[in-house]
């Protein structure tokens, strides 16, 4: 269970641990196989649960910027199509790998960024702890639930990526 139940700093947590597996990703050394399935299901996990959950109640706060928060939601779909690209690589390793890699790390670096300077510094300035804490307990209860049900399993994002 996370220290913190802000939404701001478990989504910034995610980001974290998600840079952490590109570097794992990247590494020879690395169980590179391992740490794809850990960052897909991470990915799919945090991103349905910011949709179902985050950036609708964000909406509803006058000085969050509706039009970022659905930019946000269409970098996840940029983001889970690099996914599904590098996810259906037959060889980890390989040139093709390297170079899906590479694409999934810039959609995914690019959308971070972006959601950590508009979406959560407008959650940070405009939303009161309290209302973040509530946030943060139904993104985790969302998270957790898309993660238990195995939710980067190649063909279900194969499925999210055809809706």
């Amino acid at each position: 269970m996370p220290d913190t139940r802000d939404v701001v700093a478990l989504i910034l947590q995610d980001h974290r641990r998600m840079e952490d597996l590109f570097r794992l990703m990247r590494s020879v050394e690395a169980d590179r196989a391992a740490a794809l399935r850990e960052f897909a299901d991470l990915l799919i996990a945090h991103a349905l649960a910011e949709e179902e959950k985050v950036y609708p109640a964000l909406k509803r706060f006058k000085k969050i910027d509706d039009e970022e928060v659905e930019h946000g939601e269409e970098e996840h779909e940029e983001g889970n199509k690099a996914l599904l690209e590098l996810l259906e690589v037959d060889e980890v390793g390989s040139e093709e790998w390297d170079e899906k890699l590479e694409e999934l790390v810039e959609a995914i670096a690019h959308h971070t960024d972006e959601e950590e300077r508009t979406i959560l510094n407008g959650a940070r300035e405009n939303v009161a702890m309290e209302r973040r804490e509530e946030l943060g307990a139904a993104f985790l209860e969302a998270r957790e639930r898309q993660l238990k049900a195995g939710c980067g399993d190649v063909d279900n994002v194969r499925r999210i990526v055809g809706s």
